[in-house]
């Protein structure tokens, strides 16, 4: 790492005998990662100094209802234009990681299955990237990567169990035992968004039924919310496929302001949020956890609020110990962070998740 650049020598320590002690540091500028978080209504790009610092940011249109094909064009051109406009070196590049809502395969770089990028199923964006990219690439899950992200720019000691829960469109989890990733049989652990709180509930996508995530997350709020829209006149909502966010985003205002209906609406999601947090802690028996994500971004209090205080009354091991319960620096940005902080702990410490594939 020394001939390489990726640290470099900051001094030395006088010894009472034998060779003085030689310190090294991070050299942050010697080498960058990018990441981007692929959605339905954006695409976000953030690029890292080695040291995990942001140099660089740039949020451009998502992937909507255009063919993959169209969306791998558009994601080359604005990498290009993006590392360019930053003045990174392309030889200082580790690497570029796309991360997107699961269950992917890990073997082939393809979203398998998904609400929202319904014509991605098997589309190989990996193997595209990398043979259209001159950096290495790698695919992964944005909630695994939020994770990650937040381990690495919250120091977490290595002796915690650790979780992010990320709220984007979907709702997701990303476990870290040993300071080290948990990825289970195909690299798709964590998807909390799929736990049954209601066994005759809703039917949801994943062929399961009552899935948190058809009560929680914010396409599921807005559909409550448009039940009660002659409630909810004045602000501003749409209703439309590519305006969930900016939607939840002005629910989520009005109900930190004290609207009366969308106070309510978010405090439901939160509790379900909550009670199905406390599921997954038990089985985990977490230290901390993280929320971060878009629909985290705006009424993050009333979520963390909720999750604390059920810990506190329902989880198993709350006698022994408490959860820390914290919300993400930068939510909204949470999964394109850990996407670079994937690329440089694939650079420096391989073997922890998926590798980054060369340019063909």
């Amino acid at each position: 790492m020394l001939a390489e650049g990726i640290v470099r020598e900051s001094g030395r320590v006088a010894s009472g005998g034998g060779k003085p002690r030689t310190l090294v540091e991070i050299n942050p500028g010697a080498l960058y990662a990018v990441g981007v978080q692929l959605g339905y209504e954006s695409m976000t790009f953030v690029a890292t100094g080695a040291g995990g610092g942001i140099v660089a940011r740039q949020l451009v249109d998502g992937a909507s209802l255009d063919s993959p094909e169209k969306v791998t064009d558009r994601l080359v051109a604005q990498f290009d234009a993006f590392v360019d406009a930053a003045g990174i070196p392309r030889a200082s590049i580790a690497g570029v990681a796309v991360v997107a809502p699961g269950p992917l395969s890990a073997d082939h770089g393809a979203i398998l299955r998904s609400p929202t990028l319904r014509r991605w199923e098997g589309f190989s964006l990996r193997d595209r990237l990398s043979e259209r990219l001159d950096v290495p690439v790698l695919i992964d899950n944005d909630a695994a990567a939020a994770a990650v992200g937040e381990f690495w720019t919250r120091r977490v000691p290595r002796t915690e169990t650790f979780a992010g829960i990320y709220m984007g469109t979907g709702l997701g989890a990303g476990i870290i035992i040993d300071g080290a990733l948990y990825r289970g049989a195909s690299s798709n652990a964590g998807e909390l968004g799929h736990t049954s709180v209601d066994l005759d509930g809703e039917p949801c996508f994943c062929g399961n039924r009552g899935c948190v995530e058809r009560y929680a997350a914010p396409a599921a709020v807005l559909h409550q919310a448009r039940e009660q829209s002659g409630r909810l006149t004045g602000l501003g909502l749409a209703f439309e496929d590519h305006t969930v966010t900016q939607d939840f985003d002005r629910l989520a205002r009005a109900a930190v302001g004290g609207h009366p209906v969308a106070e309510s609406l978010i405090a439901t999601s939160a509790r379900y949020l909550a009670a199905a947090v406390v599921s997954f802690v038990n089985v985990l028996d977490v230290d901390r956890l993280v929320l971060s994500g878009p629909s985290i971004a705006v009424a993050g209090s009333v979520y963390a609020r909720a999750v604390r205080e059920r810990l506190m009354e329902s989880a198993f091991a709350r006698q022994s110990h408490g959860v820390r319960v914290e919300l993400a620096t930068n939510p909204r940005d949470s999964a394109a962070i850990g996407a670079a902080a994937l690329v440089l702990q694939s650079s420096v410490s391989p073997g922890h998740g998926p590798q980054l594939i060369r340019p063909n």
